[in-house]
């Protein structure tokens, strides 16, 4: 569970996520984080939160933005706000660390679904673009469909393939949270 003021990485994509607001002491309302993200970093794929508003403040460097069809460079002092809905994903546009406040309202589940995916990458368990095995992102992506969609292919189509992939990937072990496997005593004997 997020605690106010941990930081999570996640080494693929380059991100470093500080918790200054947490879903439970906004009583949900939103999440407020402060996010660094190295050069080359971005974040692991595009995506649509369906019932989120993410707004971003730009403090340090230089994040490209896509968000619908326009694409552009945000610097510091620059807010953006991508409406619920909006298909969007960024990316550090620069050669120093960009470091950027996010806000995402309601909280929902987003909190949960960070923590799972950051976790993932830290212990090897995602690709190149950061991203687990199919079977366990549909699984993952079934509960929270809510909080984020991929832009394409149409909802109805994720939804009937969640509804194939996620029972198998639960069949083979893979559950909605990731927790690492605790690491075995030594034996002393």
């Amino acid at each position: 569970m997020i605690k106010p003021g941990q930081t999570i990485e996640h080494p693929v994509t380059g991100e470093r996520m500080t918790f200054l607001k947490t879903s439970a002491e906004t009583n949900g309302e939103y999440v407020l984080v402060e996010l660094e993200l190295d050069p080359g970093g971005f974040v692991a794929a595009p995506h649509v939160h369906p019932y989120q508003e993410e707004t971003f403040e730009i403090l340090a460097g230089r994040v490209g933005f896509k968000a619908g069809d326009r694409e552009w460079v945000a610097l510091p002092g620059s807010v953006v706000t991508v409406p619920r809905g909006t298909p969007h994903k960024f990316w550090n546009a620069g050669d120093e660390t960009a470091r950027f406040r996010t806000e995402v309202r309601p909280a929902l589940r987003f909190e949960q679904l960070i923590e799972t995916m950051f976790t993932l990458a830290q212990d090897g368990k995602v690709n190149r673009k950061g991203m687990p095995n199919p079977l366990r992102l549909a699984v993952i992506a079934k509960a929270h469909f809510d909080d984020v969609r991929l832009p394409f292919p149409p909802v109805w189509m994720q939804r009937a393939g969640l509804a194939l992939g996620a029972p198998v990937g639960r069949l083979v072990g893979y559950r909605p949270t990731y927790e690492p496997a605790a690491t075995p005593e030594p034996s002393y004997a």
